[in-house]
C-alpha cells in the first residue's frame, strides 16, 4: 500500500500541476482578449497604447511557449513530449524574446503613467510610444538572438534542454537575466516609488481657503472645526495602492525566474516548471492589475457587460397606484385645449371669486 502510494504520489503532482497550468492558460487567454476589446472600445484613455502592447505580449506567450510549456517541458516537468533541434532553437529563441518584451513593456507603462501624473502639462518631456515601444522589441529580439548563441540542443538519450534556464543561453544567461528582469524592476521601481511620492505629498497638503470667504470667527465652534479629526490618515492609503500591487506582483512573478537564471544550469533545471510557471502567471495578472484598476475601463467593461447581458422587465413605479394618477389615468385626457402657466393662473382666479360669491347665497 506504501509502495502504491509512492509510486502513484509524483502522477497525482504532475496530474495538479497540469491542471494549475491549464487555469493559468484559460485566465491569460480570456483575461487578456477581454481588455484588449475594452482598451480598443474605451476612448480617450492616455496609456492606450502600452496596455495594447502588454495584451499582445501575454496573448503571444500564451499561444506560444506556455502551451510548450505544458507538451513539452523537460523532465520533471508538466510534458513528456521531445522537441527536434529546430523547433528547440525555436522555443529558446520565444523564451528568451517574449519574457523582456513583457518585462520591459511593464516598465515602459509604469513610466509613462509617471509622466501623466508628475508631467501633466509637459509634453516634451514624453517620448511617442511608438518609440518606446520599437525600442523594447529591439531590445527583446538582441535578448532573443543570444539563445541562438547557445549550446545545441542535447542528442536524444538526454534531455533536449529548449528553455532559457536549462542552458539555453549558455554564458549569455546572467547577462540576460540582468537586462530582462533587473533593469525592469529598477525603471518600476523607481516610476512608481515616484508617483507614490507625489500622490502622498498632495493628500497632505492642507486644502486651500475658497475665494471669498469670510475670516473664520473666535467662537467655541469655529475653534473646534479646526481641530484633526479623530481617526488619522494612514501612510499606506489609496495613494500606496497601485504602486503596491504594481510592484509586489512584478516581484512575486519574476523575482524567483530571475534568480534562477543567476543560479547554476543543474539547480535551474530542477526548479524549472514551478519557476517558470509562476512567472507565467503574470500574464494572467496583468489584466486585472492594469486594466480593472482604471475607472475608464471598469466603466466601459461594465457598458458592454450590460448591453451584453438581457435587461429585466422594469417594474411598475409607485406613482402609478397613486389614487389620484390612477382616477386621471381612467377619466382621460381633458376634453378642452391645454392652458399656458397665465391662462391657467386666470382660471384659478375666477373659480376661487365664483367660490367667494357663492358663499353667502349658500348661508
Amino acid at each position: 500500500m506504501a509502495n502504491a502510494t509512492g509510486l502513484n504520489a509524483p502522477e497525482v503532482a504532475a496530474t495538479i500541476a497540469l491542471i494549475l497550468a491549464s487555469v493559468v492558460e484559460a485566465a491569460t487567454l480570456l483575461g487578456n482578449g477581454a481588455l484588449l476589446v475594452v482598451v480598443l472600445r474605451t476612448p480617450g484613455l492616455r496609456d492606450a497604447l502600452y496596455l495594447v502592447h502588454l495584451c499582445i505580449v501575454d496573448l503571444l506567450a500564451a499561444a506560444s511557449i506556455m502551451p510548450l510549456g505544458l507538451l513539452a517541458a523537460p523532465p520533471p516537468g508538466l510534458g513528456r513530449v521531445r522537441l527536434g533541434p529546430a523547433p528547440c532553437r525555436a522555443a529558446r529563441f520565444l523564451s528568451a524574446a517574449l519574457l523582456p518584451a513583457c518585462t520591459l513593456g511593464v516598465a515602459a507603462l509604469g513610466l509613462a503613467r509617471y509622466r501623466l501624473i508628475v508631467h501633466p502639462l509637459r509634453p516634451g518631456a514624453r517620448p511617442p510610444p511608438t518609440l518606446v515601444l520599437t525600442a523594447v522589441w529591439a531590445a527583446a529580439g538582441l535578448l532573443g538572438a543570444l539563445s541562438l548563441l547557445g549550446p545545441p540542443p542535447a542528442p536524444p538519450p538526454a534531455p533536449a534542454r529548449c528553455s532559457v534556464l536549462a542552458g539555453g543561453l549558455g554564458p549569455f544567461r546572467p547577462l540576460w537575466a540582468v537586462l530582462a528582469f533587473a533593469l525592469p524592476a529598477l525603471l518600476l521601481l523607481g516610476a512608481y516609488g515616484g508617483i507614490f511620492l507625489v500622490a502622498r505629498r498632495a493628500a497632505l497638503r492642507p486644502p486651500r481657503p475658497a475665494r471669498g470667504s469670510r475670516p473664520r470667527s473666535d467662537s467655541l465652534d469655529s475653534r473646534l472645526s479646526i481641530l484633526p479629526p479623530l481617526r488619522p490618515r494612514l501612510p499606506w492609503g489609496k495613494a500606496a495602492l497601485a504602486p503596491t500591487l504594481a510592484v509586489g506582483q512584478f516581484a512575486a512573478c519574476w523575482l524567483p525566474y530571475g534568480c534562477a537564471c543567476l543560479a547554476p544550469a543543474a539547480r535551474a533545471a530542477a526548479a524549472e516548471a514551478a519557476v517558470t510557471w509562476v512567472a507565467y502567471s503574470a500574464f494572467a495578472a496583468h489584466p486585472f492589475l492594469y486594466g480593472l484598476l482604471q475607472r475608464p475601463v471598469r466603466r466601459t467593461l461594465g457598458r458592454l457587460a450590460r448591453r451584453a447581458l438581457p435587461q429585466p422587465p422594469r417594474a411598475c413605479t409607485s406613482r402609478a397606484w397613486h389614487p389620484r394618477a390612477l382616477l386621471q389615468h381612467l377619466q382621460g385626457p381633458p376634453e378642452g385645449p391645454a392652458l399656458g402657466p397665465s391662462e391657467a393662473r386666470e382660471q384659478a382666479r375666477d373659480l376661487a371669486g365664483e367660490e367667494s360669491l357663492s358663499m353667502p347665497e349658500a348661508t
